[in-house]
């Protein structure tokens, strides 16, 4: 992984290979002040997949805060903390070293101890390692509750969110809900079912050029269940269509879009090579959830992992600091043939890195 730095500005890519990447130092570049946040990962050989996915967490400000802060350290699970001790290690040397480039070898470890595959030189998918991820770090943070199973009853059916017995930084900022109404197209029977989520994928719905409204819309529009698909009806006792429609019930603080880059047609893999236009702050939810829910937050762009032809590659967000303060300037535009998941934080900035 390389870093591409223009006045204030840093612009992070990265490109598989095959080798180790020692990440070489000019001089010019040792001359220059180091940026707190603004730190490269070493490649491992093929592992820009990984590299991406740690530096888009590494740009999620409550994420960067309870790990600096220490506050995971109490949380810990003694029986499955290797992995949550790793990433903390990761997150410091990103954020308080002075390195520009630090090796993430010892969290790449960690959880390969769990998945061997991560242990392979070989590519592996950026969304499936982040949702392994973002499981590890649940697991090994959670705390247990003895709480009820849904909300109380005054709630519509279609908007209750479920309470889970255990929670963690990583539900409190990834997880949301969504709400599928489902009703038989025969009798009119309308029943309701909740899916916890961290990461919402979403259709592509055209060739060449679409937002990523028209994504969301696509993905939220009414679909009918026939054939195969039919649902069993309670009241027809039998299987019968349906029409399903998604809404949100509960709104996450950090919501993840995984963009379906690929699409299979019999045995043959096809890339969508399709520009998405998406805008850098005030993403508005409000048509996608349940209207129960009087406050409608809108979201900040916090992190983009694009694809380079089967490579994953980063194109991340960073701030400056200067007399005035802080404020995040985008390196990137909003139009991309190549994004694959986006990151997007609700009222709240990047943290901005500080010349030391």
């Amino acid at each position: 992984m390389a870093d591409f730095r223009t006045g204030t500005e840093l612009v992070t890519s990265s490109e598989c290979a095959d080798h180790y990447d020692p990440c070489p130092v000019n001089e010019a570049e040792e001359n220059q002040p180091h940026l707190q946040g603004v730190t490269g990962l070493r490649n491992l050989g093929n592992t820009c997949y990984m590299n991406a996915i740690l530096q888009c967490l590494c740009s999620i400000s409550p994420l960067v805060e309870y790990f600096l802060s220490g506050k995971y350290i109490n949380a810990l699970q003694k029986d499955c903390s290797e992995v949550a001790t790793a990433f903390a290690y990761v997150m410091t040397d990103m954020w308080l070293g002075d390195s520009d480039c630090v090796s993430p070898e010892i969290f790449r470890s960690a959880l390969g101890n769990l998945y061997p595959v991560f242990m392979k030189k070989t590519q592996q998918d950026a969304q499936e390692f982040l949702i392994y991820v973002l499981n590890e770090l649940h697991e090994a943070l959670k705390k247990y509750h003895q709480r009820k199973a849904y909300e109380k009853r005054s709630i519509p059916r279609c908007c209750r969110k479920m309470i889970a017995n255990e929670s963690s930084i990583i539900t409190r900022l990834f997880e949301g809900q969504l709400s599928y109404s489902i009703v038989c197209l025969k009798c009119e029977n309308c029943t309701y079912k909740n899916e916890v989520f961290t990461i919402i994928s979403l259709p592509i719905p055209s060739e060449y050029e679409c937002s990523l409204q028209d994504c969301l819309q696509c993905f939220f529009q009414q679909d009918t269940l026939t054939w195969n698909n039919q649902i069993h009806c309670s009241f027809c006792e039998t299987k019968q269509e349906a029409a399903v429609r998604a809404t949100i019930s509960k709104v996450p603080k950090t919501i993840v879009f995984h963009l379906k880059r690929f699409d299979i047609l019999g045995t043959m893999k096809r890339k969508l090579r399709t520009d998405i236009h998406y805008p850098l702050t005030n993403l508005d939810l409000t048509p996608y959830i349940c209207p129960i829910f009087r406050k409608h937050p809108k979201y900040n762009l916090c992190a983009v992992v694009e694809l380079s032809g089967w490579n994953p590659s980063i194109s991340r967000g960073q701030g400056e600091t200067d007399g005035r303060g802080s404020h995040s300037r985008w390196t990137g535009g909003g139009l991309t043939s190549r994004t694959t998941l986006v990151i997007w934080m609700v009222a709240t900035t990047l943290l901005s890195p500080r010349t030391q």
